[in-house]
This record gives structure tokens, sequence and C-alpha cells, in this order.
């Protein structure tokens, strides 16, 4: 090889390793900013099959409450920063697309979602992954040392004996706390439900701004009675806690753990990727180790606690879209009426 072949093929070979170099680092610099209400304990293993998968890709996760999610998605209208959202109120995501921030989007396998777990529109804006209801934590030491009533039904949350003895978190912060609320007014229609909750309000220490705070606080015996959700419930019973999860005789309040494209002026292609492996199999078992309501019916076992059929314990009036509809209203009158026992931010 004379001298000006050996340099030409030197050329080529630093450029071609510079090219794979260039390549590889981009991948690796790939970034997705994704905004969640999905509980801290359940990401980490939620996001195992994704890291198996797409190891050089970094998921950037924000993650707060539904009511804080969604004012900050809201804050940033003009300027959207995340790329996507996953597992948020679904009443949260129709008042985001009412406000057209939600690009559509059909990740793969969306025909095996529910009818009841996504968007009507083809493509949809929004698809849901799993539902989660109002569970009444009860701490049954404190219970029997206060000498109080195991409570059943939201009837029995508003007896002059649970005066000062329940928590629950606000509806304008917590998406359990919105959901209750909503469910009640529903079920018994608003004059009887804001009577109801009036009621209510006399035998409440405190509202919180966490869903899963009031459970929190009953398994620490800081409150015999915490209005909460499901799945924190039956968490704090694993770690020991003399807790018990009611599911109210009326019926649950619940709403559904959604995603969505955000729509900006370029989307990346990784997004979708993700949300098409929001609605996977791996994905789907692993949401099903904490919930018993999938968007998917997969063979999985309903996770220990829940009855055998948790769709019998949700409540029959619970339209989402009156839920978003209504929401400022709702959560307006509410701070008006009880606000005064909203711990500080």
């Amino acid at each position: 090889m004379n001298m000006q072949k050996f340099c030409r093929f030197v050329l080529l070979w630093c450029l071609a390793v510079g090219l794979v170099l260039t390549t590889s680092s981009a991948r690796a610099a790939e970034e997705l900013l994704v905004y969640t209400a999905i509980e801290d304990d359940q990401i980490p293993s939620y996001l195992a099959s994704w890291k198996q998968q797409h190891p050089d890709v970094t998921i950037k996760i924000v993650r707060d409450s539904t009511g804080i999610v969604t004012a900050k998605l809201l804050a940033e209208k003009a300027n959207p920063h995340a790329d996507l959202i996953w597992g948020l109120a679904a009443t949260s995501l129709l008042i985001l697309d009412q406000e057209g921030m939600l690009a559509p989007y059909a990740p793969k396998g969306l025909e095996k979602v529910l009818p009841e777990f996504k968007d009507k529109r083809s493509p949809p804006q929004w698809v849901g992954i799993d539902a989660w209801m109002t569970g009444i934590c009860v701490n049954t030491v404190e219970l029997k040392g206060k000498k109080l009533p195991m409570p059943e039904s939201y009837a029995d949350l508003i007896k002059p004996v649970y005066k000062g003895h329940l928590v629950m978190p606000n509806p304008a912060s917590s998406g359990t706390g919105y959901l209750t609320v909503s469910a009640i007014l529903q079920l018994m229609g608003e004059q009887k439900g804001w009577e109801y909750l009036d009621k209510l309000h006399q035998n409440m220490a405190l509202y919180v701004h966490s869903g899963s705070k009031p459970c929190k606080q009953a398994a620490a015996g800081e409150f015999p009675i915490g209005i909460s959700f499901d799945y924190r419930g039956f968490q704090e019973k694993k770690k020991g806690a003399p807790v018990e999860t009611i599911f109210p005789k009326e019926g649950s309040g619940y709403d559904l753990e959604a995603n969505a494209l955000i729509k900006k002026p370029s989307i990346k292609p990784m997004a979708k990727t993700f949300l098409d492996w929001a609605i996977s199999e791996p994905a789907l078992k692993e949401y099903g180790k904490s919930y018993g309501i999938l968007a998917i019916p997969i063979s999985v076992p309903v996770p220990e606690g829940y009855p055998k059929d948790p769709t019998k314990h949700l409540t029959k009036k619970n339209d989402l879209n009156w839920a978003a509809k209504n929401r400022e209203r709702i959560l307006a009158e509410w701070a008006k009426r009880y606000d005064t026992k909203s711990e500080k931010k």
C-alpha cells in the first residue's frame, strides 16, 4: 500500500469511527421528560422492562400529586416542557385536551384497550392504563382504643362519633381527593352532596395535599381513619400496619390513570415509543401488581387485599367528562366551604 492510499485509508477510518461515536453519543444522550402522578414506590418496578428494552434512553421523571402536576402543565401551556404524560388522572387529561395541549397518538396495541379506558376519537388524545378507587384506611388498633365502630359507608363517616378522627386529601391537590368529592356529588346529586360534605367537614381533622398521605397517617396512628385509595391501604398493611381498607357500600369513586403525548413544535419519536411500551404486556403486568382493574384484561391475579371482582365496588354514577368539565367550579366551591382545615403547603 503506497503512502497516498494509506493516508486515504486512515482518513476514512477516522471518519467512520467519528460517525459511530457521534451516533452512539446521540443515543446515550437521548432523554425523555415524563410528568406523572404514579406513586413514588411504583415507578422503579414499572420502569424496569422499559430500561431493559431501551437502556440508552434516559427517563427524567417529574412526579407530584395529580392536582399539582395538572397545574404545572397548565402553567407551561405556552412553552411545554414535558414530552409526555404517564399515569395522570383521565379527568386531568380531559382538561388538558380542552386546552388543546395534547397530540393525538394511537399506541401499538390500542385495539386491545377496553373502550371505557380510551378517548373515543381516532387516533385518541389519551389512553388509560388502570383504575384507582376510593378506599377508607382504618387503623384497627386506634379504632379499638378509641372505642369507635368500623365504618362501612359514606353515611357512617358523618356520624358524630367520628368527629375529629378523619383525614382526607384536598381535592385541589389530589386526584384521589377529587375523585371522592366528584363521586359523592354525582351519587347523591349536587345539593344533597354538598350537604353531605358539610357534615363530613364537621368530622374532619385535616385535609392534606396527597392522596396516599391519609392512609399513611392512619397506618402511623396519627388518625384512626384516612380517606385514601385502594393501593396505598394494601401497601401499608403489607408493611405490617394494622390497617384495613374499606370500600364504601354506596360505591367507591374512581378515576383512570392515563397517558398522553404533549403537543409541541417538535415531538420526539421516542416519546411515542414510550407510549407503545406503556400499554405493553410487561408494563401491564407491573400495573396489575398494584391495581385490580386494568385497561387491557390480561392473565394476572387480582392483587392481595382486593375483592375478587373490584369492579363491583365502583360507584355506578361516575361520569369522567362531567368531573372534568365541572372541576374548576367544584374546587372553587369546595375551597370556599372547607379550605380552613387544609394543611399548609
